[in-house]
């Protein structure tokens, strides 16, 4: 028996993020990536009460924002839940309301970033821990590098966020980063894919947990500049994050495939 060769790296499969023939087919992909995310987000233990939102920007209306119903769990919504709303927080589409409290926060970071596709903020358990210390992401695991230098503080709180001008500093701070921590308040993240911005939050809530872990138990040592920076060229683009989120992805459609009717 011959030893086995290898195969060519042409035959191997490795997915990446999908091009769009029209603008319907981007529309029922990104709406299937924002239910999942949802139903996600439920798992982990993300949603309290009826805080927090995930918001996918329309394909053809791009002033216009696929969102969570109000008042419903992330763990049954499905893509037929979804409402579509435009920038005032109007419905257009759907038979829910929108958290409109929320949503001005939302509206706001779209209308400053129109590189960006979606926004995830929710009031996680160790994104709000960390958020009561007002302090950034430290880069002390190769995770926590993702963020280096590309992370806002948004350094006061002033309430529920009802109004426009809020919304409006809130996507200011932000500037051109990719995520953010509300002191007192808990975690923004951005990304130019539904899948990337579900998976920097994803990711953002561990780094607040091991950070939080570690400074409990001792003196954190951390990752010199030239390394973070180095290690965040690698990790820290919205590709690395949509191949990160993909196991997710595939584990939370194939488990629960109602969440695509």
């Amino acid at each position: 028996m011959t030893a086995p060769t290898p195969i060519p790296a042409r035959r191997l499969q490795f997915a990446m993020p999908p091009v769009h023939e029209s603008a319907e087919d981007e529309r029922r992909h990104r709406k299937e990536r924002l239910a999942g995310a949802l139903r996600l987000f439920g798992r982990f233990g993300y949603e309290d009460g009826v805080s927090g939102h995930i918001t996918a920007r329309d394909p053809e209306f791009t002033d216009c924002y696929w969102v969570n119903p109000f008042g419903m769990s992330f763990r049954h919504i499905t893509v037929g839940d979804l409402i579509l709303v435009n920038g005032e927080g109007q419905v257009l589409e759907g038979r829910y309301h929108v958290n409109q409290a929320a949503f001005t926060v939302h509206a706001a970071v779209h209308a400053k970033r129109p590189d960006v596709v979606a926004v995830a903020h929710c009031h996680s358990l160790h994104g709000r821990a960390l958020a009561a210390l007002g302090e950034h992401i430290d880069p002390i695991t190769q995770e926590s590098c993702a963020f280096y230098e590309d992370h806002a503080l948004y350094d006061e709180y002033t309430g529920v966020s009802v109004d426009a001008a809020e919304g409006r500093r809130i996507a200011t701070a932000l500037g051109p980063h990719k995520a953010m921590v509300l002191r007192n308040h808990g975690l923004l993240t951005v990304g130019d894919t539904v899948d990337a911005a579900a998976w920097w939050f994803v990711s953002m809530d561990r780094c607040s947990q091991v950070q939080l872990a570690a400074r409990a138990a001792g003196r954190t040592h951390l990752i010199d500049h030239k390394q973070a920076v180095a290690t965040r060229e690698q990790l820290g683009t919205d590709l690395a994050a949509w191949i990160n989120y993909q196991p997710l992805w595939q584990d939370i459609s194939r488990s629960e495939p109602d969440l695509l009717s």
